[in-house]
């Protein structure tokens, strides 16, 4: 059996908001709470369970996607002026996406300052 995250605890300031925020990016549900846990299934292998009982520290998570889910999330970003997004570390919160590796990616900061990275291509 190859070895798969099956789950992970993003800490939050507000679970609630966080995993509705995170959810909203990817047009999925947030999941019924699950003990001190607001869930966002990912995928049929993956949780993010997000968590209000520890301190926030910003998080780097990185999903690689396929060209229909990132066309739906930049269309999503672009709906939502108040989001900051862009083609990641060297060229900030630009709102751009970037080419690395034949592919498209973005950077998405939530709120507690995470930040979510998509990508079509492995770079």
């Amino acid at each position: 059996m190859p070895v798969v995250l099956n789950h992970m605890i993003v800490p939050a300031a507000d679970k609630g908001v966080a995993a509705a925020f995170f959810a909203g990016l990817l047009g999925v549900p947030v999941s019924a709470e699950a003990g001190p846990f607001a869930p966002v299934r990912v995928n049929d292998e993956l949780t993010l369970d997000f968590d209000e009982r520890r301190r926030a520290e910003p998080g780097h998570y990185a999903f690689l996607v396929d060209d229909g889910t990132f066309d739906a999330l930049m269309e999503r970003l672009g709906r939502d002026p108040a989001i900051e997004y862009g083609a990641g570390p060297e060229e900030g919160w630009n709102r751009g996406i970037n080419r690395l590796g034949g592919g498209r990616g973005v950077y998405v900061r939530d709120p507690n300052g995470h930040s979510y990275e998509f990508f079509t291509v492995v770079p």
